[in-house]
């Protein structure tokens, strides 16, 4: 089994990338194999908006989004993260989440190489819980239409500096059986 994580965050090393590693580290216990991409370290240009990929599949610029569609159709899980920014998701995700459009046909058919399932791993300043789920609800039901198999999410609150995670023991702890969880819920 193949886990793909794509970390939307824009920064380096920080938060977002350590639960999404976190995640990935627990699948590979349990055996799966895994692959990490930053977003910010790729070039990904906005969509344009010009509908070519709706007919063919295939984006008119030639950037890294070719290389992430590829790693996410030889994926059989994909672990999107993201630090969440003004009650949305980093604008690094927001580019790549537009330009996911390729993955449907003009019928709205997935394009999808098989079943995929994904999950998502969020960090917020934000100490509540539970202040931003109306936000996720409705961002995770695009992965829906797009063919995407909804398999969990996991947060990580008060993550506001870049080392807060890390004294956060509960939350290591849940990524990582999130994580062999990816691996054994097949």
């Amino acid at each position: 089994m193949k886990i793909i994580g794509i970390d939307g965050s824009p920064r380096k090393d920080g938060n977002t990338e350590k639960l999404v590693k976190m995640v990935l580290a627990g699948a590979q216990d349990a055996g799966g194999q895994t692959e990490f991409l930053k977003l910010a370290d790729l070039t990904i240009n906005y969509c344009q908006g010009c509908g070519t990929c709706r007919a063919s599949g295939k984006c008119v610029m030639k950037d890294d989004m070719d290389l992430v569609v590829d790693s996410i159709q030889q994926s059989d899980v994909i672990v999107l993260g993201s630090p969440i920014y003004a009650w949305q998701v980093s604008g690094t995700t927001k580019v790549f989440m537009d330009r996911l459009c390729r993955l449907l046909t003009p019928e709205y058919k997935s394009r999808l190489n098989g079943q995929k399932r994904i999950a998502f791993a969020y960090t917020q300043g934000n100490p509540d819980g539970d202040m931003f789920k109306p936000y996720f609800d409705y961002q995770e039901k695009l992965y829906s239409f797009l063919g995407f198999t909804l398999t969990g999410r996991i947060q990580a609150t008060g993550t506001r500096a870049k080392e807060d995670i890390l004294s956060q023991e509960e939350t290591s702890a849940r990524a990582d059986s999130f994580g062999r969880d990816l691996v054994v819920s097949k």
